[in-house]
């Protein structure tokens, strides 16, 4: 148990360790808020006291140039009233010549004329002085005129020569444009010349491909066409495809795979093309025979398992179709960008969609690094909301634990009072019972007992 005395009655009561603690805990609380306060106040004051400094210097600089501007403008002031009683000095000192002149007559007549033609040589000279000076500062100012021209016309002759280099650079750049057009056009021309070449072996290829299944153990080395196109891809990939990936798909989790995915990525290992590879073939013998498009559906979907761009079937099916056999089709109309090619364009396939995607690399990697931004964007928010839902919780909590340990206070505030009332009341009651002891007496005890009345007064009486 602690006691505590009343500041103000002196009165000591006793309360246990927790509502001592929850005493002690509210006083701390409330000097915390005082000091609390008082550094606020400080602050304050400083803020304001800063910023009255700081008004203070804008006006002490303020007032300081409005007075060198009155000073400048009353030194400029002081000037022209000089200038100005000099010049009604002057014609006071010409009527006064003219005065002494009449009075003096023919005596004075003479010095007067001299003394007057003195003082008109004297204003003459000052005119000439200030006409020279007039023309000296006209002189500065066709100098000045003259230095302005000379700056302009040197501007335009630069804006001259930079508009005649920027002419020369597009000329360079039209120059440029062309040769690579040219070069473009022989580029073109020669890749023409190629597949003339090639289309000239069309027929025989095909007339190869048709006979493909029946001589498949002799002339590929017994492989099937999946084989034969890895051989075809391997036999040229160090040279072709160095940093290419192709191989077997054997990835069945979702049910369905292709047969081969080829992959390849910059240096930068920003994957700039992806294919998906399905072969199909069949006997002769066969007796249900099976169409092309009958296969699109599982490549496309094989294609988006495996995230891959292109969908390419290689196929030997419809072997009597003139549109397969004419060379590459384009099914895009079916589902997107998807083709079919006889296995002689196996090779020339990829090459073309290696070199059309390598073209359009950079714009890959620009727009990887704009996805990268984005994600750090996202992260740096989901960062700061996760910063806001913890500072706020954080503080929600301890708002929370504040309000319980104000309600703690209030609680033992009202425990307090009803003690203290309750001993207030018990001091009451004692004061009472002392007062009715003190005036407890045998006079007022023996009031309605008349037979012990009479035995005290007996005792009384023997004593």
């Amino acid at each position: 148990m602690q006691e505590i005395r009343c500041p103000k009655c002196g009165e000591v009561f006793q309360v246990d360790e927790t509502g001592y603690d929850q005493i002690a805990q509210q006083v701390r609380d409330k000097e915390f808020e005082k000091e609390l306060e008082r550094r606020k106040s400080e602050l304050n004051a400083k803020h304001e006291q800063s910023l009255e400094i700081i008004r203070l210097q804008e006006e002490k600089e303020y007032n300081a140039n409005i007075a060198q501007k009155d000073a400048e403008i009353f030194s400029k002031d002081q000037k022209i009233s000089e200038l100005q009683a000099k010049l009604n000095a002057s014609e006071t000192e010409k009527r006064l010549a003219i005065s002494a002149a009449l009075e003096k007559k023919n005596e004075e007549h003479s010095k007067a004329t001299r003394e007057y033609t003195e003082n008109l040589t004297q204003k003459e000279t000052e005119l000439f002085a200030r006409e020279q000076k007039i023309a000296e500062l006209q002189a500065k100012l066709d100098v000045s005129e003259t230095a302005k021209k000379l700056a302009v016309a040197e501007a335009l002759e630069k804006k001259n020569e930079e508009l005649s280099q920027k002419t020369t650079e597009i000329a360079d750049l039209k120059g440029e444009l062309k040769n690579k057009e040219t070069e473009s056009r022989l580029n073109e021309k020669s890749l023409q010349e190629q597949y003339e070449e090639k289309l000239k072996l069309k027929d025989e290829q095909i007339e190869y491909y048709k006979d493909f299944k029946a001589r498949q153990s002799t002339k590929m080395i017994g492989e099937s066409l999946e084989q034969h196109c890895l051989t075809q891809f391997n036999a040229i990939r160090m040279t072709a495809f160095p940093n290419a990936y192709f191989e077997k798909d054997n990835n069945a989790k979702t049910g369905s795979k292709g047969d081969f995915i080829y992959r390849e990525c910059g240096e930068d290992g920003t994957e700039f093309i992806s294919i998906m590879f399905e072969m199909k073939n069949e006997a002769d013998e066969t007796a249900t025979k099976h169409k092309n498009e009958d296969f699109f559906k599982e490549l496309d979907r094989d294609r988006n398992e495996k995230d891959c761009e292109y969908a390419i079937l290689v196929s030997l099916l419809e072997i009597d179709s003139e549109l397969y056999n004419n060379g590459i089709v384009d099914v895009s109309y079916k589902y997107p960008k998807m083709y079919v090619i006889r296995p002689q364009f196996f090779i020339p396939m990829i090459t073309l969609l290696r070199n059309a995607a390598k073209n359009s690399l950079q714009y890959r990697q620009e727009l990887q690094i704009v996805r990268n931004q984005q994600v750090d964007i996202r992260n740096f928010e989901e960062n700061m909301n996760a910063f806001k839902e913890g500072f706020a919780r954080n503080y929600r909590l301890a708002s929370e634990k504040f309000s319980t340990a104000i309600d703690e206070i209030d609680k033992t505030i009202d425990h307090l009072q009803k003690t203290k009332a309750a001993l207030l009341s018990s001091e009451n009651n004692l004061r009472l019972a002392n007062n009715k002891a003190e005036d407890l007496s045998i006079k007022k005890l023996t009031k309605n007992a008349p037979s012990v009345k009479a035995m005290f007064d007996s005792l009384n009486q023997a004593k």
